[in-house]
């Protein structure tokens, strides 16, 4: 069982930016995929981005149309601590962000094994 430990978070003003960064800890497969979920009120959970490692390599990654040129993955694999950079932000970003791990090179809500607590993202106008 992997544990996920989100930080960051916040309130920002449109335009501006938000780091998000997710430490997982426990055992872990050698094929994996870390990403970021967000879920809106009233609305579905949705894959923002995400990012896998192969045998402690970074491998692809994947970018919801909305967040693409203005949102970066990344991870640092010997922390394993996957980080989101939220550049350009504007409210309809507005939601709670979750950090989900999942063994494969997919990462669906139905290929997640664990999630973070969530953290609440707010862009005012």
């Amino acid at each position: 069982q992997v544990q996920l430990a989100e930080s960051g978070g916040g309130l920002v003003q449109a335009g501006g930016s938000l780091n998000l960064s997710c430490s997982a800890d426990g055992r872990k497969s050698r094929i994996d995929t870390m990403g970021w979920f967000r879920q809106a009120p009233g609305k579905e959970r949705v894959l923002v981005a995400s990012i896998t490692r192969i045998q402690g390599n970074t491998g692809n990654t994947y970018y919801t149309d909305s967040v693409k040129g203005r949102f970066t993955i990344s991870r640092d694999n010997a922390k394993n601590t996957v980080f989101l950079q939220m550049d350009n932000l504007n409210p309809e970003d507005t939601a709670t962000y979750y950090c989900a791990y999942g063994t494969g090179v997919r990462l669906s809500v139905k290929d997640v094994l664990s999630w973070g607590q969530g953290t609440q993202v707010t862009v005012s106008s």
